[in-house]
């Protein structure tokens, strides 16, 4: 059988491929579940410091969650449907948010539904020229149950969220970059590229300041500033003890770039 999602290194970048392109990459539950799995490969890989994740063909990111497999879970009752599908789904958004390496999403379609629920829990998204996106959940008798009803007011604003979420309406790539979506749109053919170069800038920082600024940031955002502050110290607590921060500051006094090893 073909493998639902496509796992390759590329020096210290993986690249993840979600790979239904017949079915505009729709999220069934092998799909997700081989996708938490290679994330746990990646987490445990040394020598990976970045993922980028995109979508097989030239349609679709993601056209969202594969209505026709969880219909049986649905029809199975509540408790059927929160275990194997609701749950599952919030477990791959929250893994994603709270990654401990950066993850680029690099949103080349459509992103319908649980695809850009996915770009909402990524720290970082760069959509190609023909990106749409949609909550589309609306047109199905159902709210976003991937975590997009919280996540997409947080990122967009309360109203442009409510229209969105209420009407099922699309927007363009441009429209999802002016709302703070997505970080940048690039012409469809430099999609990978870009992506790439983001990937580039941040794995040559020190991994261990990547890691404590995704953390302190995701845990940080929905606390008091007070909250937030304490989690920001304690994370530099964290690095004052490592071989990277002694780089980084001997190379600036030094004028030279740092040579970080992640220890």
């Amino acid at each position: 059988m073909r493998d639902t999602v496509l796992f390759e290194k590329h020096d210290a970048v993986a690249l993840l491929t979600l790979n239904r392109p017949e079915k505009l990459n729709a999220l069934n539950y092998e799909l997700i579940d081989r996708l938490m799995g290679l994330l746990d490969e990646i987490e445990a890989d040394g020598d990976l410091r970045a993922v980028i994740l995109t979508g097989a063909g030239d349609r679709a990111f993601s056209a969202g969650a594969d209505i026709a497999g969880f219909a049986d879970s649905v029809r199975s009752g509540p408790a059927a449907a929160l275990r194997d599908f609701v749950r599952r789904g919030q477990r791959m958004t929250a893994r994603i948010e709270t990654f401990p390496k950066p993850i680029i999403v690099a949103v080349n379609g459509l992103a319908h539904g649980g695809g850009s629920e996915i770009t909402e829990a990524a720290p970082l998204a760069i959509a190609s020229d023909r990106a749409e996106f949609c909550k589309a959940e609306i047109s199905l008798g159902f709210a976003p149950p991937f975590g997009g009803s919280q996540r997409l007011p947080r990122l967009i604003g309360r109203k442009r969220a409510l229209r969105m979420i209420l009407t099922g309406e699309p927007i363009s790539a441009a429209a999802a970059c002016d709302g703070g979506l997505v970080n940048d749109v690039v012409p469809h053919d430099d999609l990978l590229g870009a992506a790439f170069a983001l990937a580039a800038k941040i794995t040559a920082k020190s991994p261990l300041a990547v890691a404590a600024c995704l953390v302190s940031v995701t845990r940080g955002i929905n606390l008091s500033i007070d909250e937030g502050l304490a989690v920001e110290a304690s994370y530099f607590a964290q690095m004052v003890p490592t071989e990277d921060i002694r780089e980084g500051i001997a190379a600036w006094l030094d004028r030279r770039p740092p040579r970080f090893t992640g220890r």
